[in-house]
């Protein structure tokens, strides 16, 4: 049979930076809430072990959002194209969210905020990643995760650093009364929702995307679908599920266990009467085919994308523990003081947003740099070095006393994090067709979420009862979890050009 694959052809330098320039702003939103919500949560009253409670609202909504984003988006074409829509309507709605968080007058509102923050910022997050390999060949696609994460990098240092370069340079007011965020804070999200909305809308009205047809040229034309679990073997899976979350829920409830644990057990649940539903909706094609398929997509996932994600699931378990933790550890351990409304609080919590505009900024010149290592090295040894890294600067915050000292730790995990938002897209891009590019990212990110969740059930005990509530052990743990990734990164086969 004739083969009518063509290859997409090679695109400019500057018709990348178009397509991955939107990252800059989504970034912009994203690093704002990852070093500020914690503070809020503090500001408006929030105790230790409730800030991972709070936090859990972020990657529930990336759990949900993002694999029916990439499912639609996988099936979208309008005059804006085909991820396109949801990188500019998700702007508009996360825009709106970041003017308005900072104003969350009770603690709850906030905690509601981050879920519409959070949705909003996934709708347009999530089509991005998809976007690469939709325009771009093997070849290419590395370069083009590597963009992007110059782009995230660059407005994470910007972002990161607003409150600091208010208060600090511009003498913005960085006190406020009790219950209330100050102005350096305030200015921040303002001048956030205006860079998302702006360089977003560069790269929807800069980039032109391939029509569904010429995409199917790229991949060869229609490929033969493969089948998933058996209606009876959902019905197994979703008893399963349903019996380990009710025997935990019923553990929990009879030890008098601490209530963050009906999250896993509720989530076990579920997922399991999710798998009950798809198994009805097998024996007739109902109106909720969506779900169908991304369960069977769940389970018909390439073998590169099985293996990278546990490398996933523990690179991501120790982000969430520094995003939650740095700032408590900071205050507390570094400047000395847990008291939202004191001017140390504030000193070390603005210091944690320079902190974080560090690694970022050490993660676009790592951008720049990993592509070179891993010519010297390879795609898998290059990654888990990196992740080796990123243990190790989190692992110095328990060993360093001064809080200056702090940007050598932002080092190794700026390389972490440039590696983790690059290398395993680029190991797994070869192994996915553009027809199921979304849905597959969307997938994908299932591995980035659930150890979020997992982090925001667990990590507040485990300081509470085995640290005696000293933050600094959770970057502890994270530490402990980069290296347990890099070690699975081993397990990893990448496919080498489809």
């Amino acid at each position: 049979m004739e083969n009518n694959t063509f290859e997409r052809p090679n695109l400019s330098f500057w018709q990348i930076w178009n397509m991955c320039f939107g990252f800059l702003g989504i970034q912009f939103g994203f690093a704002l809430q990852n070093a500020n919500v914690s503070r809020i949560f503090q500001t408006l009253g929030a105790s230790m072990d409730e800030i991972p409670i709070l936090w859990i609202a972020a990657p529930i909504t990336g759990l949900i959002v993002q694999p029916i984003v990439g499912y639609f988006s996988d099936r979208t074409w309008t005059r804006l194209g085909r991820r396109r829509p949801y990188f500019l309507y998700g702007a508009i709605a996360t825009s709106l969210a970041l003017v308005f968080m900072p104003h969350s007058p009770t603690l709850w509102i906030a905690a509601g905020m981050l879920w519409i923050l959070d949705a909003s910022i996934n709708v347009s997050m999530e089509p991005f990643r998809a976007f690469v390999g939709d325009q771009l060949n093997d070849k290419q696609r590395p370069t083009g995760y590597a963009m992007q994460s110059f782009f995230i990098g660059i407005g994470a240092v910007v972002a990161s650093m607003l409150p600091w370069i208010l208060a600090n340079w511009l003498d913005v007011s960085n006190v406020a009364p009790k219950g209330q965020l100050p102005d350096s804070v305030v200015f921040s999200f303002y001048f956030g929702a205006a860079v998302l909305l702006l360089t977003v809308g560069w790269t929807v009205f800069s980039t032109k995307e391939y029509s569904p047809q010429e995409l199917s040229q790229f991949d060869g034309g229609d490929e033969s679908e493969q089948t998933g679990p058996s209606s009876s073997r959902f019905k197994f899976l979703a008893a399963i599920y349903l019996g380990i979350g009710a025997l935990i829920t019923a553990l929990v409830y009879t030890l008098g266990a601490e209530p963050q644990l009906y999250i896993l057990s509720f989530g076990l649940m579920v997922f399991g009467m999710l798998q009950l539903v798809v198994a009805m909706l097998k024996k007739g094609e109902g109106e909720l085919k969506g779900l169908w398929q991304v369960f069977d997509d769940l389970y018909l996932m390439p073998d590169t994308m099985k293996q990278l994600a546990w490398v996933q699931f523990f690179s991501w378990f120790a982000l969430f523990s520094m995003w939650i933790y740095t700032t408590a550890a900071v205050t507390s351990f570094h400047f000395g003081s847990s008291d939202a409304t004191s001017e140390a609080f504030n000193e070390g919590a603005n210091w944690v947003g320079v902190l974080f505009a560090s690694y970022n900024g050490f993660s676009a010149i790592a951008a720049m740099v990993i592509p070179l290592l891993v010519r010297k090295l390879g795609i898998r040894l290059s990654h888990g070095f990196n992740l080796i890294l990123g243990a190790l600067g989190l692992l110095s915050f328990l060993f360093i006393e001064n809080p200056q000292y702090l940007l050598f730790s932002m080092v190794g995990i700026g390389f972490a994090w440039a590696s983790i938002l690059s290398l395993p897209y680029a190991m797994l891009a070869s192994s996915i067709s553009a027809k199921k590019m979304g849905l597959y990212m969307g997938i994908f990110n299932f591995f980035i979420v659930i150890p979020q969740i997992l982090a925001a059930t667990i990590l507040g005990l485990l300081v509470k009862n085995l640290f005696d509530n000293n933050p600094v052990y959770a970057l502890v743990i994270g530490a402990v979890s980069f290296v347990i990734a890099a070690l699975c990164t081993a397990l990893v086969k990448p496919v080498k050009g489809r």
